[in-house]
């Protein structure tokens, strides 16, 4: 059965990687509490971590010691964070369940498939050398391969750039409102990943998603009846 949207047919699917691919949120909020225990600190709970984990060193350093990037510290301890993460990043992260079916689905069809994150190389590329899931992607695009991160749409004009296809021919997927802004300003089919980082205050309804998602294994279902 092709996959098909308003757009037209599908031929490739993208995605975001943190709370869409992978749940790396328990090696980020280590990351960030090893820097409350080094300084004798209390250790805080992952799920004081969880909700903000789609923002990064600064959804990290916010909870950890209630720092905005403002703070005159905040590069420094931003260093530190980022340092702690590469001694860590794949000691607690795993694969969403569902997603190595959803994907080995999405080659069986012929399709390409690949990641479009906000997550700098030097993150993303250890992780692609590390983890299996990375083996079949046709692109990796990093928050710094393009001047621009999400939600500017360059990084998935790169993508669909590098696969040789029209941005309409791309569906893309992430759970954080900037994924399906930067979608919809690519002319990309745009689905809401409802079970990753979105955060106490999210709505995705208000988000102009064109489809959501409340677990990986129904995003075939929903691209087939878009």
């Amino acid at each position: 059965m092709s996959l098909q949207t308003p757009r037209g047919p599908v031929k490739a699917v993208l995605f975001d990687l943190d709370g869409t691919l992978i749940d790396s949120a328990p090696d980020l909020g280590a990351a960030a509490d090893k820097m409350r225990t080094d300084r004798g600190l209390p250790s805080l709970p992952d799920s004081a971590y969880r909700a903000m984990a789609g923002a990064g060193a600064r959804g990290m350093l916010g909870v950890a010691f209630g720092v905005t990037p403002e703070s005159p510290d905040f590069e420094a301890l931003r260093e530190e964070f980022f340092v702690n993460y590469e001694q860590c990043m794949t000691e607690r992260t795993y694969v969403f369940d569902g997603v190595l079916h959803l994907l080995q689905d999405i080659e069986s069809r012929g399709l390409a498939w690949g990641v479009v994150t906000n997550k700098s190389k030097r993150f993303t590329d250890p992780l692609a050398a590390q983890l299996p899931l990375f083996a079949n992607a046709a692109v990796v695009i990093s928050g710094d391969t393009t001047p621009f991160a999400k939600p500017h749409p360059e990084p998935l004009f790169e993508a669909a750039r590098r696969l040789g296809l029209e941005p309409a021919h791309c569906v893309y997927v992430g759970d954080d409102e900037r994924d399906i802004l930067a979608a919809r300003a690519a002319g990309m089919f745009s689905v809401a990943a409802c079970y990753g980082y979105l955060g106490a205050q999210a709505d995705t309804a208000q988000w102009g998603a064109d489809a959501e998602i409340n677990s990986p294994a129904q995003l075939l279902q929903c691209l087939a009846g878009a």
